[in-house]
């Protein structure tokens, strides 16, 4: 018989099960705490349930709980990469970086990715299989108990594309904002998606307060096409009306995530381009100096080049950002960690 997920279940669902089992309501107030506040390792650190209890429970219950494979610093801005252990062997990433305004944790939804992004590290395996719920919330808690900080924001933004594994996600972001687990605001989880438009209008419906990050990238479609194969499949006016839905569902305005990739999508009129797309738009852009891997032969735009980006867009009124650059010496960028271990282990 196939174990029960225990972490992967929400509170009501909790109390269903102990329902189910005969056993008093509030051992379900109880265990809740233990997995999703205080953080247990496991059914023996639940100290208040009896023995006998706890014993049931490991012989019925699955209790995800990762192993860091790999831990790096950067020596450099003190960011740290996690690499991750499942229980069936496979990895994952997640990253710790450090802000003046609190922690920030960016976390994998998918072992491997299948979108295809040319630049992109995590996709160059393919897709081997959807993170769930429970594996998804460690990958928090994990970070949070091994660095001992409180993790105040929350982006899913690693490994994986969010709205390819749409119930598992949207159960995780409304499991890890509950107030009876690490209750981290809505508003300060950000969720990016290279523009899967069904997925982007059924979460406007969701009544969820998180930051919708669009995976850009070009401001023209045939450019988008080179750069992201999903491209091909929605038309860049429809991703764009996706985002103008969610903005009026949930007054959440749009950041769109800009990968400046050296003489491709870094010109004068690229920028020009860009800021005609966006014009009238309640949204922010977020460039990010591409980070080059081995595969590609993608190179980063020069600093005078980024600069003259970011100024023309801002001539015409965008609220623009560039990403500050981290753990560039710990392989900082999504997917390459997880690339050299599998790639140390194949070899």
């Amino acid at each position: 018989m196939e174990k029960i997920d225990i972490k992967s279940l929400d509170y009501a669902e909790l109390q269903n099960f102990f329902e189910s089992l005969g056993e008093k309501s509030f051992r379900a107030k109880q265990v809740y705490q233990w997995i999703h506040e205080k953080l247990a390792n496991g059914f023996d650190e639940m100290t208040n349930l009896p023995k006998s209890l706890r014993d049931r429970l490991s012989a019925i219950c699955s209790y995800t709980c990762l192993v860091p494979a790999e831990v790096l610093t950067s020596r450099i801005d003190g960011t740290q990469k996690y690499l991750f252990r499942l229980a069936d062997g496979n990895v994952v990433e997640s990253v710790l970086m450090k802000y003046k305004h609190g922690n920030s944790v960016c976390i994998s939804t998918q072992v491997g990715c299948r979108m295809g992004c040319r630049f992109c590290a995590s996709t160059l395996g393919g897709l081997t299989r959807q993170l769930t719920v429970s594996e998804m919330l460690d990958e928090v808690y994990r970070i949070q108990k091994i660095s001992g900080e409180r993790v105040s924001n929350l982006v899913l933004m690693g490994t994986g594309e969010p709205l390819d594994n749409y119930e598992n996600v949207v159960k995780f972001i409304r499991m890890l904002s509950d107030g009876q687990g690490l209750n981290i605001s809505q508003r300060n989880i950000t969720l990016s998606t290279c523009g899967i438009v069904p997925k982007m209008r059924e979460l406007a419906g969701e009544g969820l307060q998180i930051t919708l990050a669009l995976s850009l990238h070009a401001s023209g479609q045939e450019k988008r096409k080179k750069l992201m194969p999903i491209a091909c499949r929605y038309e860049l006016g429809e991703v764009l009306e996706a985002c103008r839905y969610y903005f009026e569902k949930t007054g959440r305005r749009t950041t769109f995530e800009y990968s400046l990739v050296g003489g491709i999508n870094d010109s004068a009129e690229d920028a020009e381009s860009l800021a005609e797309l966006l014009e009238g738009m309640n949204c922010h852009v977020n460039l990010i100096p591409v980070n080059p891997i081995k595969e590609r032969d993608f190179v980063q735009s020069g600093k005078k080049v980024i600069a003259d980006f970011k100024n023309k867009l801002e001539k015409y009124g965008i609220n623009v950002t560039i990403r500050r650059e981290m753990g560039r010496d710990i392989d900082g960028a999504c997917g390459q960690l997880r690339k050299r271990y599998m790639d140390d282990r194949s070899s």
